[in-house]
C-alpha cells in the first residue's frame, strides 16, 4: 500500500509542478516557483520519515522521484498542455523527453541516486532525529537560492527565493527544537529482569 502510495503521491507532485510552470496567468512568479528544487528533496524524505526500516524507506524515496519525474514528463506531453493531443504523440513525446538531451538524462540520473538517500535521511530523522537529516532539510530549503545565484540560474521574480529561505529558516527553527527536546528527554528505563 505504501508503495502504491508513493507512486501516486509522486505522480500528482510531478504533474502539479509541471503544470504550475505554465499557469502564466497567475503572473511571473509561477515559472519561477515551478523550478524550486527543494520539494523534490523534500518529498522522498517526508515518505521516508513513515519508515522505520532502512531499506524500505530508501525504496520509496526512490518510487517516488522516479514517479515524480514520470509525471512532470507525462504532464508536458499531456492534453492539458499539447494543443491537438493524441496518444501516439503523447508516447512519442515521452520517450523523446525521458531518452534524448542532456539535463533529462541528467535529472533522471540524480533521482535514481538522490531519492533512496533521501528517504534514508528521512528514516534517520524519524528513528534518531540525526542532526544530519535536519541539516539536509533546512540546507535544501535554504542555500538553493545562493546556490542558483553563485551558478547564475537565480531567476526573478525574488519573493519566490525568499518564501523559500523564510521557510527553511521556519524548518530549521523546528527541528533544532525538536532535537534539544530529545535530548531533555530522560531516557527510558531498561526493563532488564533482577538477577536472582
Amino acid at each position: 500500500m505504501a508503495y502504491l502510495l508513493a507512486v501516486i503521491l509522486g505522480l500528482a507532485f510531478g504533474a502539479a509542478d509541471q503544470y504550475l510552470g505554465s499557469m502564466s496567468w497567475l503572473g511571473p512568479w509561477v515559472s519561477t516557483a515551478a523550478q524550486v528544487s527543494a520539494p523534490w528533496l523534500i518529498l522522498p524524505f517526508l515518505l521516508g520519515a513513515t519508515q522505520r526500516l532502512p531499506r524500505r524507506a530508501a525504496l520509496l524515496g526512490l518510487i517516488v522521484t522516479l514517479s515524480a519525474l514520470l509525471g512532470y514528463f507525462a504532464m508536458t506531453y499531456s492534453p492539458m498542455e499539447v494543443p491537438m493531443w493524441t496518444f501516439h504523440r503523447f508516447l512519442t513525446g515521452l520517450v523523446a523527453v525521458t531518452t534524448r538531451g542532456y539535463y533529462n538524462a541528467v535529472f533522471i540520473f540524480a533521482g535514481i541516486i538522490t531519492g533512496p538517500v533521501v528517504g534514508l535521511l528521512g528514516q534517520r530523522w524519524r528513528v534518531r532525529r540525526w542532526w544530519v537529516s535536519a541539516a539536509f532539510v533546512a540546507g535544501a530549503l535554504c542555500l538553493e537560492p545562493v546556490a542558483r545565484w553563485g551558478s547564475g540560474q537565480l531567476f526573478g521574480p525574488a519573493p519566490v527565493w525568499t518564501v523559500e529561505a523564510a521557510l527553511g529558516a521556519i524548518v530549521a527553527t523546528l527541528m533544532a527544537y525538536w532535537l534539544i527536546e530529545r535530548r531533555r528527554a530522560p531516557s527510558a528505563p531498561s526493563h532488564h529482569q533482577p538477577s536472582r
